[in-house]
């Protein structure tokens, strides 16, 4: 091998490497984006499920079911993600209950600008007051 052959694939690591990275780098961060709206979606979901719960039970309101949504939403989320929270009487299968909306914008990354809009929602039977005689 001649000197000028080995000098001539001198920076050549270099190329390969960039243009790896141009794939790899947007398949790592779309796989992150996507880890982050399904941990925001399911957070989500377990906060309404218990929020609706909360206001079913014998006693309790939907503003209390309301408040307890935010507190489980504020303990394991930044509230910037939350756009709104709703409990609210409703049929659940026939049967009276509460329904809990939780509606939130999962940035890209989590930095800001558009994102993905997420709605879930969760559902309760209301608890019934027992009847004295």
């Amino acid at each position: 091998m001649t000197p000028r052959a080995r000098t001539s694939e001198r920076g050549a690591a270099v190329v390969d490497f960039v243009l790896v990275l141009l794939v790899l780098l947007p398949l790592v961060l779309g796989i992150l984006q996507l880890a982050l709206v399904l941990h925001v979606r399911n957070t989500l979901a377990s906060a309404a499920a218990e929020g609706a719960r909360h206001a079913a039970v014998a006693g309790s309101s939907g503003t209390a079911g309301e408040a307890k949504v935010q507190e489980l939403v504020d303990g394991a989320l930044s509230q910037e993600f939350v756009r709104s929270v709703t409990v609210r009487p409703a049929s659940v299968g026939g049967v009276p209950g509460f329904e809990a909306v939780v509606e939130a914008d999962v940035s890209v990354l989590g930095l800001g600008g558009p994102g993905v809009h997420v709605r879930v929602a969760g559902h309760a039977v209301a608890e019934q007051q027992a009847l004295t005689r």
